[in-house]
């Protein structure tokens, strides 16, 4: 079993880059499982709506993060935990690292209480890898290529916040979450996804008994 997490600034083309990860995954026999947070649940999807597409209800910063951990608390009990109880392999569009970044280090809550809280909503599950999808947030806002949602619509300022939150948290545990260059081209990209998750997947095959 494996767990996985893209994440990134909107815009980076994380969708379409774990759709062609999850396809690498099953031609290697691999049963994955794929979700998204927030949502994949009934709650999830419902508390989705309100969080990202909500452009008219007031939320303060702090019940955005909670809204967030709810999400994420019934995604991991509903959906990750028992796909990995049957040895799937699960890849996951965001996690907590998200809640982290956005709601922390852009949004100014304190960074380690949101990975207490977090440890909290997710039972102490943790992605084995969080690949970042990193990218200038203008090319990111140029790909973009849809109308921002609520966290999207916040700014540019916000959004380099984001970037930088996530650039710090890849130094701080490199073994967990790594960066990968979104600059390239769709293929040249997935190429670069590809040999880091082939580097995990031969590394736990090492270590298996």
């Amino acid at each position: 079993m494996l767990f996985l997490s893209l994440d990134g600034v909107d815009g980076v083309g994380k969708s379409t880059q774990l759709a062609l990860l999850v396809d690498w995954l099953r031609t290697r026999q691999l049963e994955v499982v794929v979700c998204r947070d927030p949502g994949s649940t009934r709650l999830g999807e419902a508390l989705r709506q309100i969080v990202l597409q909500g452009h008219d209800t007031p939320i303060h910063r702090i019940a955005e993060m909670l809204v967030y951990m709810a999400a994420r608390a019934q995604l991991v009990e509903e959906v990750i935990r028992p796909a990995l109880a049957k040895g799937k392999t699960v890849v996951c569009d965001r996690f907590l690292l998200a809640n982290v970044v956005y709601q922390g280090y852009a949004g100014g809550l304190d960074v380690e209480q949101l990975w207490s809280i977090g440890e909290v909503a997710t039972g102490g599950l943790h992605p084995d890898l969080t690949l970042v999808l990193d990218l200038d947030v203008p090319a990111a806002q140029r790909r973009l290529g849809r109308e921002p949602d609520r966290m999207e619509a916040q700014g540019s300022g916000f959004l380099e916040r984001v970037r930088e939150g996530f650039l710090i948290e890849s130094r701080l545990n490199h073994e967990r979450i790594v960066v990968v260059s979104a600059a390239g081209d769709i293929e040249y990209v997935q190429q670069s996804i590809r040999a880091v998750v082939e580097r995990r997947l031969t590394g736990r095959a090492e270590v298996a008994p």
